[in-house]
């Protein structure tokens, strides 16, 4: 899903919650259980995109060399010349 869409996403749960609201005020049983169902399934797209869009802007750790691993490198560079 297109993260662009995300505020879609949370306009359409928004609205699913007041649907059920009204379903609970008339008695709806039904059709609160099957509201209920598709507002959790927008809530998990809007928590895949949040959790896609962390993982995105968190730095990546990519390692740090130990003192040997300089320590060799600098001296076959040297011995080389």
């Amino acid at each position: 899903m297109d993260p662009d869409e995300r505020g879609r996403l949370v306009e359409i749960r928004d609205n699913l919650n007041a649907r059920i609201a009204e379903a609970e005020r008339e008695g709806w049983l039904g059709e609160v259980e099957g509201l209920s169902v598709s507002r959790d399934a927008a809530d998990e797209k809007i928590a895949q995109l949040d959790a896609r869009q962390k993982k995105k802007d968190s730095p990546v750790f990519m390692g740090i060399p130990s003192f040997n691993q300089i320590a060799a490198r600098t001296s076959s560079a040297t011995n080389g010349a």
